[in-house]
């Protein structure tokens, strides 16, 4: 397959590009921090352009503006970014005959369903980033034909911040730490996404999609069980939402069904325990090259 990645140099657009490079794929890498191949989705000529140039297959977008907090701060980048690049992309993709896979989230559900989200399950996002990301899903929705949206949630890999790498920069530096213990969801390695992606690209499936690792856990037991596979001896302090105030409302549940994902492609996710060892392991293997410089 020919395959354009957007956001490559992000924390899952790196794994992807890597991913599908090794499995034979032509891949062109494109960020817009890229010297090689710079690309700003919110400007249509631009897409136009490397869509005439490269041909793609697939165009899979994973560029985004994913600060939750600072979406509420910059309503109109989140906007732009968010919803309005992938509307260019669809447009684009459909003026040009390439399939669009186009990445989204948990947030745009309000998490008050206890029960895992299903595709089919009504959006009602509560954030500003939840809100331009459902825009962008009906960008994509409206733009182009052949589509499929990935839905995912608390990605943490080695090609970007993420949760995990900053709870562990902090817990290096403080004996204590206090983690959010009332909100839901899975964490889910940016690696083993990056696989399901391709695995839907095998089965050239479309539509709606939920992606994430196995089993549930707060962003307490997260950070509990990172800095236990580091070896630190930080307390990790269980706290409510209520005492931990944000710009952004989060879910409160917003763990995704998959049920979905498994039927097309006939995989399972591994569970969110041992892919953190998998990451942890790589990380703790960079610590100590740059320690050695």
């Amino acid at each position: 397959m020919k395959i354009l990645v957007t956001g490559a140099m992000g924390l899952l657009g790196k794994e992807v590009a890597q991913l599908c490079k090794n499995q034979g794929d032509l891949v062109v890498a494109t960020d817009i921090a890229s010297e090689d191949n710079p690309l700003d989705i919110t400007s249509l000529p631009a897409i136009r352009g490397f869509l005439a140039s490269c041909s793609p297959d697939w165009l899979i977008n994973c560029a985004a503006y994913t600060d939750v907090d600072g979406c509420e701060k910059n309503r109109d980048i989140a906007y732009e970014l968010n919803a309005r690049g992938p509307g260019n992309l669809a447009r684009a993709c459909e003026e040009y005959g390439s399939k669009l896979l186009h990445i989204s989230t948990d947030y745009v559900f309000d998490g008050e369903n206890p029960k895992p989200y299903e595709e089919d399950d009504a959006p009602n996002p509560v954030s500003v980033y939840g809100k331009s990301k459902r825009a962008g899903e009906i960008s994509v929705q409206e733009g182009v034909e052949n589509y499929i949206i990935v839905r995912t949630q608390w990605l943490f890999g080695p090609y970007g911040k993420n949760f995990v790498s900053t709870i562990l920069g902090i817990a290096q530096q403080q004996d204590a730490i206090s983690v959010v213990n009332d909100q839901w969801g899975s964490p889910t390695y940016a690696r083993d996404l990056a696989r399901a992606i391709r695995a839907l690209l095998e089965c050239d499936a479309r539509g709606i999609f939920h992606v994430r690792n196995r089993g549930k856990a707060t962003w307490f037991d997260l950070a509990k069980r990172a800095i236990e596979l580091v070896g630190l001896s930080t307390r990790v302090i269980p706290v409510g939402t209520k005492d931990f105030p944000r710009p952004a409302r989060r879910p409160a549940n917003g763990i995704l069904s998959t049920r979905r994902f498994a039927r097309e492609t006939g995989r399972l996710m591994p569970a969110w325990q041992i892919s953190l060892k998998s990451y942890i392991k790589e990380y703790l293997q960079e610590q100590r090259k740059r320690g050695q410089t």
